[in-house]
């Protein structure tokens, strides 16, 4: 296993219709913030769902946490930090971080398996993220 640690980190703003009568960020929505910058961490790294699709497997959520600290409001700018987190397991674990003015508004997780054309859970890392991992260093 590698320490290198690959992440991306993204810019949004709260729009009018994320957020509650209050004008706070609805609670379901950082889970939408998640998905985008697991998005574009996998657009920049190379290992997107479609990927996954050409080689016939699927990569369903599992697992998803999120942890508030702070409420987003309407127009606010914040960055959306996406880590992934190696794992020997046939498993993408990806760790958020909400950042908005300097300060800490959200940490979250999200676990993916593999399955196969069937839904049937995959137990071995598949060839294509066994590669991928290689290139990006992951493992030798």
């Amino acid at each position: 296993m590698s320490d290198l640690e690959l992440s991306t980190t993204i810019q949004m703003k709260v729009r009018f219709h994320e957020c509650d009568p209050l004008q706070i960020v609805w609670h379901g929505n950082y889970f939408k913030y998640f998905e985008e910058g697991r998005e574009d961490f996998c657009q920049k790294h190379g290992i997107s769902y479609l990927d996954a699709k050409k080689n016939n497997f699927a990569t369903p959520i599992v697992k998803t946490e999120c942890e508030h600290k702070l409420p987003l409001k309407h127009s606010d700018e914040f960055e959306v930090e996406t880590s992934f987190i190696n794992a020997e397991a046939a498993k993408m674990i990806f760790h958020y971080k909400i950042v908005s003015s300097g300060k800490l508004i959200c940490t979250g997780r999200t676990t993916q398996v593999f399955t196969d054309k069937n839904s049937e859970l995959v137990l071995n890392n598949p060839p294509f993220f066994l590669d991928w991992k290689k290139k990006m260093g992951l493992i030798k």
